[in-house]
């Protein structure tokens, strides 16, 4: 347990017992003390906050009489709270297995085809979900490394949950959101790819299995079936997903978690309701169902800001938020992040280390004084002004070449329209046609295997010019097929 961040203040007219009452309070409603948390003997409490015995025994005293702690034999005082520390108990990966099974089975084929004809210069890429170069702030990331307040730059090893600065800014950053999580709470990653990857070794057993959204960007990678983990989708609607589908499917299949896009959604592009969170999170508290909350796009708002993430009304620390700069500042940086209770991000920072001895410390700057020198917000106003003009582009483009032969919904942030096509056409032949004619697409399948109408249609890669270009020329396609 770590109390670094925080120190009574003597000078206040809040008894001693009752801030340390309100911290420790804190801790555990916020999940990052989750249940079976030991509480230091009174002795060792008393002198971390140089206080007298009695009164740490005083805010203990409440904490029990409010049903946060207990006394149990042979353990101590500990925590009554969530469900996380079953996961983050878990048995140490069994790496001698990995190496001889191979860590990663082969991707899936249309994703390697993707994979390999996006290194084309002279391909127009429809659906790639990316920043295009043009959008990304290349001249500002030179300023802000050459020039940066200075004090923070390591280039050596950074600590195993990652830059001690860029937690801390992280937290602040994160308040902002609703979000109280501390920066021992604050695990630093190499893109949120690698959190999830950390997450299927460090807290699944092989076997496990994962919900998710159909269809979802999930299924497009194989980091959880690399590591022997099955994927279950729920459906979803024009909310997002369905609650009240989520304890069946979890009681089904055994879920230890859900994965969720609750803001613009990958692929669909839907932003699920104030309602529907509420719901959500009501159905994974009473299934006890650890919830892992990607909200990579959701800065990426173009008309009106997404409902509060899951985790800011999160009070029994179910939810696991993951976010990044890959989709705002750029993926070259490889840098996100995981928040959640404190025995989980100390189980994945081990893990971590283990893995790649930290995320790049002059990366993990360069976010840091993007964020705590105000460039940031700005940054994202500009990015927002400019995906929203690439947006109603291709809408238009849409509405005068596909409005006989598709449908799709407006969406309000994010990256991608998910086009419903009506035209009774073989999706992998107008992708190995399209891709013939140098247009990269993303057939629906690589979302939801069933899926044989739609396409994920990105417009923040390609020039407006190839844009309209490649769309123009895919409608003519499709139209041939009539």
């Amino acid at each position: 347990m770590r109390y670094e961040e925080w120190h009574l203040d003597k000078s206040s007219p809040v008894p001693l017992h009752r801030q340390i009452y309100e911290y420790m309070q804190g801790k555990i409603m916020n999940g990052e003390w989750p249940v079976g948390t030991r509480i230091p003997p009174q002795r060792e409490l008393a002198a971390r906050f140089q206080v007298n015995r009695s009164t740490v025994v005083y805010a203990l005293g409440e904490l029990a009489a409010n049903g946060l702690i207990e006394s149990k034999v042979g353990q101590g005082t500990v925590v009554v709270n969530n469900t996380w520390n079953l996961l983050a108990a878990g048995p140490a990966p069994d790496w001698n297995r990995y190496v001889r099974a191979g860590a990663y089975p082969p991707n899936i084929q249309l994703i390697q085809r993707i994979n390999q004809a996006e290194a084309r210069a002279d391909i127009i890429r429809l659906g790639t979900g990316e920043l295009s170069p043009e959008l990304l702030p290349a001249a500002h990331m030179q300023e802000v490394i050459g020039k940066g307040t200075g004090g923070h730059l390591s280039l050596g090893y950074s600590e195993p949950k990652g830059s001690r600065f860029l937690r801390e800014t992280l937290s602040e950053y994160l308040r902002s959101k609703g979000i109280s999580a501390s920066p021992s709470s604050i695990l630093i990653v190499s893109g949120a790819l690698q959190g999830l990857q950390l997450i299927s070794v460090g807290l699944l057993q092989p076997g496990s299995t994962v919900l998710t959204e159909t269809p979802s960007y999930l299924n497009s990678i194989h980091v959880f079936q690399s590591a022997g983990i099955r994927l279950a989708g729920v459906p979803m609607d024009l909310e997002g997903i369905r609650p009240d589908a989520v304890g069946p499917a979890k009681r089904q299949h055994q879920a230890g978690l859900l994965y969720t896009i609750p803001s613009f959604h990958n692929p669909t592009g839907r932003v699920m309701s104030g309602k529907r969170r509420e719901e959500l999170m009501k159905a994974a508290a009473l299934e006890r169902l650890p919830v892992i909350e990607d909200d990579v796009y959701g800065d990426l708002w173009l008309d009106a800001p997404p409902p509060p993430p899951l985790k800011s009304a999160d009070p029994q620390g179910l939810v696991l938020y993951m976010d990044s700069m890959s989709k705002t500042l750029g993926p070259g940086l490889r840098i996100g992040w995981v928040a959640g209770p404190e025995p989980v991000i100390d189980r994945l920072a081990d893990i971590k280390m283990q893995t790649d001895y930290g995320a790049s410390s002059l990366s993990q700057y360069a976010v840091a004084e993007w964020l705590s020198t105000g460039r940031y917000e700005p940054h994202l106003a500009d990015i927002r002004q400019k995906l929203k003009l690439r947006r109603d582009f291709a809408l238009s483009i849409l509405q005068q070449y596909f409005h006989d032969m598709a449908t799709w919904e407006v969406p309000g942030g994010g990256f991608y329209i998910w086009l419903r096509l009506h035209v009774p056409i073989p999706v992998h032949q107008l992708f190995e046609q399209a891709l013939k004619e140098g247009i990269l697409l993303n057939p629906g399948q690589i979302y939801d295997r069933h899926d044989r109408q739609h396409l994920r249609l990105s417009y923040a890669y390609a020039s407006l010019h190839d844009l309209e270009r490649g769309l123009i020329r895919l409608a003519g396609m499709i139209r041939a097929y009539r």
